[in-house]
C-alpha cells in the first residue's frame, strides 16, 4: 500500500475509519469483525499514492446504518480546503465487480483502528480496474493507465477477470467488451514489461 497516513490525507482517512469505529461500537460479537471494502478513488490512492478522492467508496460485510454523515475537512500540501467524506449512496451492485473481488481484496492495517472490529480491506489492483470498465470515462482510463504503468496490472489477467465478471451480468455487456478491449490495449502500450521487451 502507499498511503502516507501522516499527511493531511491520510490523517482525514484514519479520521474517517475512527468514525466508522465508533458508529460500529455496538456490533454483535457474532458479527464481528466487520469488514469495510474499499473501492474507487480511494483504492486508488491506497494502492497507487496517486489521485486523492473527495469520497470514500465502500461497501461493508453486514448491513450498517450511521446516523450522521461522515466527513473530514482538511488543508492539502497547497493550502487548499478540502472535505473527505464516507459516500453513503455508493452501490457496488450498479458496475462490473468480480465475484471474488471482496474475498481477494487486501488487508490494510491503520492504527487506532481495532482489527477485532473493524478490518478494512481494499481491492485488489485487477479486481479495481475491472470495476473501470462500465463507465470507462477519462479517469477511469487514467487510473487503469497508472496501475499498468507501476506494474499493477496486465492485459491477461484483467481480461480474464473481466471476463470471469462479465458472466454475472445482465445489460449493456457489448460496450464493456469494447470497454475492455481497449483497456487490454491501453495496459499494453504503457506495461513496464512491455516496454523492457521492446527495449532490449
Amino acid at each position: 500500500m502507499k498511503i502516507d497516513l501522516e499527511s493531511a490525507y491520510g490523517k482525514a482517512f484514519k479520521e474517517i475509519l475512527a468514525r466508522v469505529q465508533q458508529a460500529l461500537q455496538g456490533a454483535r460479537p457474532e458479527r464481528s469483525p466487520i469488514r469495510m471494502y474499499i473501492a474507487g478513488g480511494a483504492a486508488m490512492h491506497l494502492l497507487t499514492g496517486e489521485r486523492v478522492s473527495e469520497d470514500i467508496d465502500a461497501t461493508f460485510s453486514t448491513k450498517v446504518i450511521f446516523d450522521e454523515d461522515l466527513s473530514v475537512s482538511y488543508r492539502d500540501p497547497d493550502g487548499r480546503a478540502r472535505v473527505l467524506f464516507l459516500d453513503r449512496n455508493y452501490n457496488d451492485s450498479l458496475g462490473l465487480l468480480h465475484e471474488d473481488a471482496y474475498a481477494d481484496s487486501r488487508k490494510l492495517d491503520v492504527p487506532g483502528i481495532d482489527k477485532r472490529l473493524v478490518e478494512v480491506r481494499v481491492l485488489s489492483p485487477v479486481d479495481l480496474a475491472v470495476t473501470k470498465l462500465s463507465r470507462f470515462g477519462e479517469v477511469d482510463r487514467q487510473d487503469i493507465e497508472k496501475l499498468a504503468r507501476m506494474g499493477l496490472v496486465d492485459s491477461a489477467s484483467l481480461r480474464r477477470r473481466a471476463q470471469q465478471a462479465l458472466g454475472g451480468y445482465v445489460g449493456r455487456l457489448e460496450s464493456v467488451r469494447t470497454s475492455l478491449d481497449a483497456a487490454c490495449r491501453l495496459v499494453d502500450a504503457v506495461s513496464p514489461r512491455k516496454r523492457n521487451k521492446k527495449g532490449r
